[in-house]
């Protein structure tokens, strides 16, 4: 039986109120499940929406819609959630019209309390397992200026997303110090485009980001909002006052998060200590598009060069694996941040420095 951190989250929809809520008592304290009992159907999508249930239980009778026709629904919207339904009336029909409709299973009432609780606990551990299996990671690449998560991790968000995951990138300056405002982020917009990443792009002041608030606030909201398995951010490490103050607003905010490392930036001191390097062959030349995209920084600032970019990948590939790495500082770390083989890379996991 699942414990208090992992209890099952189950959504009963019943429009008998009687029934609804024998089911939501027994899986309760049968099953150890946290459930919500639905007997308005019209309400059951918007309640499965915020709920997010492991698994659903509907009856197939009911006003408004039937369960069969919100089965369908929930199969769009939702294909991998487990769904049982049930009815009083024995029919082959109603079993055969389930069935097609992908329900996993079909039960008819009355249901006896224990194939119940076996039914739900084991469809819904199913259903947990299958999206563990095929989630996808979301990463987070936070940087105080447009470019910086570039020149730092761009190798690494392009196999993140060449391995299906989704990349999101926190850009807390436009960068007017540096350039025209609105050229930069033409030219971040650019860069996410071709990343094919969502992009928040912040206006606080460059040379002046604040340590605490506003620029907490500010990951804590994107933080909220996508729910990062792993966020990259500056190094401590660093000459630049807007990457330290980045650093330290990022350990605030993201504390809940599972995995944090720091990326080189260009302005990194001798004291950015590297343990991890991960491998980015088949991954260089797209940073390099990435980089260029940043045409009124490439133009003026010689550490863009392609040349040296590729020598400091090359440069870092000696502690680790391949021909070219981008070296990481882990502050936390208790998620999987190995990359996927590419079709140009085969191993590109993360290595490790000797202990």
């Amino acid at each position: 039986m699942p414990g208090a951190v992992t209890k099952y989250r189950v959504v009963v929809i019943e429009d008998d109120p009687d029934v609804a809520f024998f089911m939501k008592t027994v899986l309760e304290k049968r099953a150890d499940a946290l459930v919500t009992a639905i007997t308005d159907p019209s309400l059951a999508l918007s309640v499965i929406a915020q709920f997010e249930p492991d698994i659903v239980v509907t009856d197939i009778e009911m006003p408004g819609i039937s369960g069969l026709d919100l089965l369908k629904e929930l199969r769009g919207q939702y294909p991998g959630m487990p769904v049982v339904v049930m009815t009083a009336h024995v029919s082959v029909d109603y079993a055969v019209s389930a069935l097609r409709a992908q329900a996993d299973e079909f039960l008819t009432k009355p249901i006896a309390s224990a194939e119940l609780v076996a039914i739900v606990n084991r469809l819904a551990a199913e259903g947990r397992t299958k999206r563990a299996a095929h989630r996808q990671q979301v990463v987070l690449a936070i940087g105080a200026h447009p470019d910086d998560v570039e020149i730092g991790v761009g190798g690494i968000l392009a196999a993140h997303r060449d391995a299906g995951n989704q990349v999101v990138i926190l850009t807390l300056s436009r960068g007017s110090r540096g350039g025209d405002a609105e050229d930069r982020q033409h030219e971040s917009l650019a860069s996410a485009e071709l990343l094919g990443a969502r992009l928040f792009l912040e206006d606080l002041e460059d040379t002046k980001i604040p340590v605490a608030d506003p620029t907490v606030g500010i990951i804590e909201r994107v933080v909220a909002e996508v729910k990062p398995d792993i966020v990259y951010t500056h190094s401590s490490h660093d000459r630049h006052q807007d990457h330290q103050a980045v650093h330290a607003a990022t350990v605030v905010a993201t504390r809940t998060v599972r995995t944090v490392c720091c990326y080189q930036s260009p302005s990194a001191t001798i004291d950015f200590r590297p343990t991890r390097f991960v491998p980015i062959d088949g991954f260089t030349d797209t940073k390099l598009q990435l980089i260029e995209c940043f045409r009124s920084q490439t133009e003026v600032r010689d550490y863009l060069e392609p040349d040296l970019v590729r020598a400091t990948a090359r440069y870092w590939s000696r502690f680790g694996g391949g021909r070219n790495c981008e070296p990481l500082e882990v502050m936390r770390d208790t998620a999987d941040i190995s990359m996927p083989a590419s079709s140009v890379a085969t191993d590109v996991r993360v290595q490790r420095t000797a202990e």
